[in-house]
């Protein structure tokens, strides 16, 4: 496992690190902390030090089990994000007063007195436009509460317009069904010394290769509720891709790429991208975690190889998934 450089964090963080939304369960199962203990350090055995999670996660129960076993390996950092627990979720109620409360709340679920970085969870786009959203970050930052900050973002927009701010670090979708941010955002995060976190890089499991047109998904699952965004951002569910579209251009990706690993060869593609500092695949079981964390070791892309990326991009995605996102 090589390490990369999270921006204005200094942090040294494993190119291959750790999204835990599944930490401790399956899709819309019961949390489980034996099993989510036992993630994280099949994560860390992997050579993995970098956690991501959230005070929406599990209830709150991710960010505990990602702060007991930081009590025990001080040389692992995390991000937390914030936001999402707000109802209703406007951009109205990212006030002083409720940014303080979700950042005591991390602080105690995580047991510790200063949190490494604390992200906004996926704000509306006009949150961006409120500088006092920022400058309340900035104080908590002076107070010790927080040691750096930064965004999780739906579009390249709202990380575009985060940049004016003091921000360490940005969450974005990035992945073979998702290349927009490299072409618009990647090299002005780089002139900002700004890290970019991949998240989503597997398109919610499409880009593994493993699932066909049949494929059902359970009841709880974002993946069965949310393929038109009835939920939450449709971007979230297969990268806002078309589910029927996506198995055509998975099935291309194999062919041309000649592979029928497609899942570790799709983390391999984010991580050609210097401006990446670490993709962030979930894992709800130990061997998941082996199988993403191996995917630092395969060989770089060719030239070659980045091509049919794109063609496949071009031909079965772009249209209309770089125009929403």
């Amino acid at each position: 496992m090589d390490f990369r450089t999270l921006g204005k964090t200094g942090f040294k963080v494993s190119e291959v690190s750790l999204g835990t939304w599944q930490l401790g369960s399956k899709w819309g199962d019961p949390f489980d902390p034996r099993d989510a203990a036992d993630t994280l350090a099949a994560a860390y055995e992997s050579g993995v030090n970098y956690f991501d999670t959230a005070d929406i996660y599990q209830d709150g129960h991710s960010e505990h089990a990602v702060g007991e076993f930081i009590k025990q390996h001080p040389d692992v950092h995390y991000s937390t994000k914030m936001g999402r627990k707000l109802e209703p979720h406007t951009a109205a109620n990212y006030s002083k007063a409720n940014l303080t409360d979700f950042v005591d709340s991390s602080l105690s679920n995580m047991g510790v007195e200063s949190l490494d970085l604390v992200l906004l969870h996926c704000p509306p786009t006009s949150v961006y436009y409120d500088p006092e959203v920022f400058f309340t970050l900035d104080e908590m930052k002076r107070a010790g509460k927080i040691q750096n900050y930064g965004v999780s973002v739906e579009r390249v927009e709202e990380a575009m317009k985060a940049l004016q701010f003091d921000i360490s670090a940005v969450e974005i979708i990035f992945n073979m069904f998702r290349l927009r941010p490299e072409e618009q955002f990647f090299a002005e995060a780089q002139a900002a010394n700004v890290g970019i976190l991949a998240r989503v890089p597997l398109a919610s499991g499409l880009l593994s290769g493993k699932y066909t047109a049949t494929t059902q998904f359970g009841k709880g699952d974002h993946r069965s509720f949310n393929r038109n965004g009835e939920a939450f951002d449709k971007g979230e569910t297969f990268s806002g891709v078309n589910y029927e579209t996506g198995i055509t251009a998975v099935s291309e990706l194999k062919r041309r790429l000649g592979t029928e690993d497609l899942a570790g060869m799709a983390l391999r593609y984010i991580l050609m991208y210097d401006a990446v500092s670490a993709v962030i695949p979930g894992a709800s079981k130990p061997e998941q975690i082996t199988a993403n964390a191996a995917a630092a070791e395969l060989p770089a892309f060719s030239k070659e190889q980045m091509a049919i990326v794109r063609d496949v991009y071009d031909q079965y995605i772009k249209d209309p998934v770089d125009y929403l996102w």
